[in-house]
């Protein structure tokens, strides 16, 4: 039997890039995940400060945060896709 050696093959993927915001809500949903801003490592609460203080959207690679989530700080904020 002949097996032929293969090379390997390089394949480029490109992932998707997603930015994330907070939105200040009145309520939180009972099944919502909450968590408590002195919760987040130092990376998610740079995150966290700069979507709060400039009103923009921010990457949400690195920050473990997830859209429908929800950080308690000085009022409610829900985690949305940008």
């Amino acid at each position: 039997m002949n097996m032929a050696a293969s090379k390997p093959r390089r394949r480029s993927v490109q992932l998707e890039r997603v930015d994330i915001r907070l939105e200040r809500v009145e309520s939180v949903a009972p099944d919502a995940t909450v968590r408590h801003v002195d919760q987040l490592d130092s990376e998610t609460l740079e995150a966290v400060y700069a979507a709060l203080s400039a009103d923009r959207s921010v990457p949400a690679a690195g920050t473990g945060l997830e859209p429908g989530e929800v950080i308690v700080f000085t009022d409610y904020f829900r985690v949305e896709r940008a």
